[in-house]
């Protein structure tokens, strides 16, 4: 069961919400087909942005597309420019009001969809594809990770004959469905033909009830001018408790000088 299904879908009302939320209706099939092409839409227009997952909703009359990206600056633009021509060319493809919602995720290395876009683009620039997932793997394991399970399928470094190779780390746990497994499926183009990357990533076990919501927003980052997370008065405060600690340091210095000059008089004497 655990190699046969997709973990997304096996995990759906569980630890895990859908991507798609709105009441069907007689119009059910419209509406699906409508995602699909906003979805397709969106990873064509956008396919620098660092996309992992886009979650739509929908009401009467407008349609709410939440694009989860590790590049968030990419999709936004100049002033938002970008995103407003966007959204104009989603209300031609859709011909209702749309809202586009734009969440960054903060730890890329962490979700599948990217880890496996970033190897599919190593692969397609002629990288060794041995090397491509080893790096992967570190970099998610140093983000925090629980496990992570790359499979690479395709005429591997040009061989004549395709192969499967697949490489892991750490525990992957998919007959779990409290473990909270993210999964992607992403082809690289090569000079050679199409090589698929699977990529399945734990980030370990929800053991609570989890909200099931799909919109994912991120907190906005707040970068003070100087470039440091501390306040300025802090940082003016901790300047000037060093150089209270470094003047209270020269008077202990003066105090011994004095003790032993002193005593070495008294020998003397």
């Amino acid at each position: 069961m655990g190699q046969k299904t997709n973990p997304i879908g096996n995990r759906l009302g569980i630890i895990r919400g859908w991507e798609s939320n709105w009441f069907g209706g007689k119009e059910y099939a419209q509406k699906v087909v409508e995602d699909e092409k906003i979805r397709n839409y969106l990873n064509a227009r956008i396919a620098k942005g660092g996309i992992a997952r886009i979650f739509i909703e929908r009401n009467l009359r407008r349609v709410t597309v939440t694009i989860n990206t590790s590049r968030p600056g990419i999709i936004i633009g100049r002033g938002g420019q970008e995103v407003d021509r966007i959204r104009e060319e989603l209300k031609k493809l859709t011909d209702k009001e749309v809202q586009i919602n734009i969440a960054e995720i903060r730890k890329p290395e962490l979700d599948a969809a990217i880890v496996a876009e970033s190897i599919a683009k190593q692969l397609e620039a002629r990288i060794n594809y041995r090397r491509a997932i080893k790096m992967a793997i570190q970099s998610t394991m140093r983000a925090g990770s629980e496990g992570i399970k790359v499979r690479i399928s395709g005429r591997l470094n040009g061989a004549e004959m395709a192969r499967t190779e697949e490489y892991k780390e750490g525990r992957t746990p998919l007959h779990t469905f409290r473990a909270d497994i993210d999964y992607s499926l992403k082809e690289a183009q090569t000079v050679y033909g199409k090589i698929g990357i699977k990529v399945w990533i734990c980030k370990g076990e929800v053991l609570g009830k989890r909200d099931l919501s799909p919109i994912l927003t991120a907190p906005k980052r707040e970068t003070g001018g100087s470039g440091s997370g501390r306040p300025a008065g802090d940082r003016e405060r901790s300047g000037g408790d060093r150089g209270g600690r470094q003047r209270r340091g020269g008077d202990r210095g003066g105090e011994r000088g004095g003790d032993r000059g002193g005593r070495r008089n008294d020998r003397r004497r």
